[in-house]
């Protein structure tokens, strides 16, 4: 039988869902090297291909320096902090996933428009946001396609199927 869209969290029909944690945050994981890797590889285009200068000096190289290394560090720490508050909306919240859509989508927007705020050239504000805007959309479809995978509601009063 199919469940209506309505009931699919599992909230609107009495039975609360049930997350398997581990898929969740192994899926975070994973989540985390593709946003550090999304990170490392939009420097490498901006600067490699474009030679705008983004988060460091051009004389650095394609990759940059350091600070490369912290914005992978940080999309890395980004999708597992978003991992959490999934966990934490998957757990507490009703239609956990739509708030999430939003939260996430405010957080990358809000990312996207941080570098418009500070003194630099305009190449390098738009390829700090367009750095930005892939981690977002990458943290958002990944986290949420997880989550979808990790959440079980019963629908009988049997235990959910592990796996």
């Amino acid at each position: 039988m199919a469940v209506p869209p309505y009931a699919q969290d599992g909230y609107d029909t009495g039975q609360q869902p049930r997350v398997n944690a581990y898929r969740l945050w192994t899926g975070g994981i994973a989540t985390a090297v593709v946003a550090a890797l999304v990170a490392v590889v939009g420097v490498l285009i901006a600067r490699g291909l474009f030679g705008v200068p983004v988060l460091a000096p051009t004389e650095e190289g394609a990759l940059g320096d350091a600070d490369t290394a912290k914005l992978a560090g940080l999309a890395a720490a980004a999708a597992l902090l978003a991992t959490g508050l999934m966990h934490l909306l998957l757990v507490f919240i009703p239609r956990p996933r739509l708030f999430f859509a939003w939260i996430i989508s405010l957080a990358t927007l809000a990312a996207v428009l941080l570098p418009f705020t500070i003194d630099a050239a305009l190449g390098t504000k738009i390829a700090t946001a367009a750095i930005n805007l892939a981690i977002g959309v990458a943290i958002g479809s990944l986290v949420s396609g997880v989550a979808a995978s990790a959440v079980r509601v019963p629908r009988d009063g049997r235990p959910p199927p592990t796996g």
